[in-house]
């Protein structure tokens, strides 16, 4: 109880350690100490250095789609980012949706061997939270 004390205590920039606090601490309530030191890290990496984590979601693709290009549509409902292509596209046009932490603004989007970064996978991106690694196969 200290400790909430002196985190409620906090303000400005201060409070994103508060948040981070907290959020590894209810983590470790519900999913255990491991799961929500694991998820601190990925945190860390994935929102502060902008690294691409291991242990980020990650959907396979068959390396011949990717070849071929695959829809930035259909590649968002296949790695769970949206339930629809109708729901990839009202996010595309909100502006919501990155692919290899670049803004996408044309629905139409081919994703192709060439969008593989260093680390061989595709990074897709909603909003700021989410975030799918496509690793073909």
């Amino acid at each position: 109880m200290d400790e909430v004390a002196r985190l409620e205590k906090l303000g400005g920039s201060e409070i994103n350690e508060a948040k981070k606090i907290l959020a590894t601490e209810i983590t470790a309530m519900l999913h255990g100490r491991e799961a929500a030191e694991t998820a601190s890290e990925t945190a860390r990496k994935t929102f502060e250095e902008g690294a691409l984590a291991d242990t980020l979601p990650s959907v396979e693709v068959a390396k011949a789609d990717l070849e071929a290009g695959i829809g930035i549509l259909s590649l968002f409902v296949t790695a769970g980012l949206a339930a629809s292509n109708g729901e990839a596209r009202r996010h595309v046009q909100g502006g919501a949706v990155r692919l290899n932490d670049l803004a996408v603004t044309d629905d139409r989007r081919m994703v192709t061997l060439q969008d593989l970064g260093a680390e061989g996978v595709v990074k897709l991106s909603l909003g700021r939270k989410k975030h799918v690694l496509v690793r073909p196969v």
